[in-house]
């Protein structure tokens, strides 16, 4: 049987591709096992999988000053000799790793041994722990045509972002249900992350009067953002997050309002949801979520909002605007090749594997 060890961590954004190539690489007939922090967030996800999981020692490596930078780099450190004697144990046939800084010491180490590591990134440029982990790379897969000019010739492949499978069935009339809303008006589902976003929830909840006329809100507004004086309105639903529910919830809405993380869009994109990006300031990020939101406007699949212009008026023209225009985007977003992530990532780990 042929053994994957798989590796990410420290966001849902370096768990959840993993989580969905499970079907596929089981049907493949592999082995699976998974390396990440400790105590990160990717252990329960990935425990729930029912994948035998093993922790390492996780730095991480900032680009700015921080006392912890004195003191990381050893953690890394230990985590290099802990994945290398885990892997020595292991023996698998190929690492895939999703990126966040506890991959650094698994790739590394599966460079020393000689054993092959195929990264995805997600970016449209590779974050700091991609960058220090690609030259131990055999392979590199990447979501966006515009990736391939910051990777080694010969180790870029376009892939896309796996998407789970289960996004793809979801059951309009129980999101139906679970909202109490009608058929007699389109529907917006607005998510900002899983911690939410104070500037997408405030001008989305100023604008309520003014759209719920015309179409129902569904509103993912994060946790611990619920607002008690909204609760009885009509045509509108709000939830901290959404878990299980979050399948039926795309199933019953008409497009979407969202950050630009990258594995967020391209799940849009492969539910052919037209979508209002609103993406992360440079101010708060290293800009990757710029960078993504204006290659899905290029493509004809987004409208942006950059958040230094969110305000109601801007936020409301944009739902009409999008509203109206539904079928452009649509069209566009069927004609993308980069739908199948799945199938193309276990292609190049069967090909890297048969090298």
């Amino acid at each position: 049987m042929k053994h994957i060890v798989l590796t990410g961590g420290g966001t849902a954004g370096h768990v959840t591709p993993n989580i969905a190539l499970l079907p596929a690489l089981r049907t493949h007939n592999y082995k699976i096992s998974y390396i990440g922090s400790y105590h990160g967030m990717e252990k329960q996800l990935i425990e729930e999988q029912h994948i035998d999981y093993f922790g390492i020692s996780s730095g991480k490596l900032r680009r700015y000053i921080d006392p912890k930078n004195l003191s990381d780099p050893f953690k890394v450190l230990k985590g290099y000799f802990q994945a290398l004697s885990l892997l020595k144990k292991l023996k698998p046939d190929v690492i895939f790793s999703k990126g966040g800084f506890v991959t650094v010491p698994v790739i590394l180490a599966a460079k020393t041994l000689k054993i092959p590591a195929i990264i995805h990134e997600s970016d449209i440029t590779p974050g700091l722990a991609n960058k220090i982990a690609i030259p131990a790379a055999y392979k590199v897969c990447c979501n966006f045509p515009e990736t391939l000019k910051y990777l080694p010739q010969g180790k870029a492949v376009l892939t896309g972002s796996p998407i789970r499978k289960e996004l793809l069935s979801g059951n309009a009339d129980a999101a139906k249900s679970l909202c109490h809303f009608t058929s007699d008006k389109p529907v917006i589902l607005s998510f900002g992350g899983s911690t939410g976003s104070k500037v997408i929830n405030d001008a989305l909840r100023n604008i309520l009067p003014s759209i719920l006329n015309d179409f129902q809100v569904i509103h993912l507004c994060g946790k611990g953002n619920l607002d008690s004086s909204l609760l009885t309105l009509n045509s509108y639903a709000q939830f901290e997050y959404a878990k299980d529910e979050l399948k039926d919830l795309f199933a019953l809405s008409d497009f979407v309002i969202s950050r630009a993380g990258a594995n967020s869009i391209c799940e849009l994109l492969a539910l052919r949801k037209p979508n209002i990006l609103i993406p992360l300031s440079a101010n708060a990020s290293r800009g990757d979520q710029i960078l993504n939101a204006n290659s899905f406007k290029k493509q004809g699949f987004s409208c942006v909002i950059e958040e230094e212009s969110l305000n109601g008026t801007s936020l409301q023209n944009a739902i009409y605007e999008v509203y109206k225009n539904r079928n452009v985007y649509i069209t566009a977003m069927e004609q993308s090749l980069q739908t199948d992530a799945v199938e193309a990532i276990v292609q190049t780990i069967e090909e890297t594997i048969s090298r």
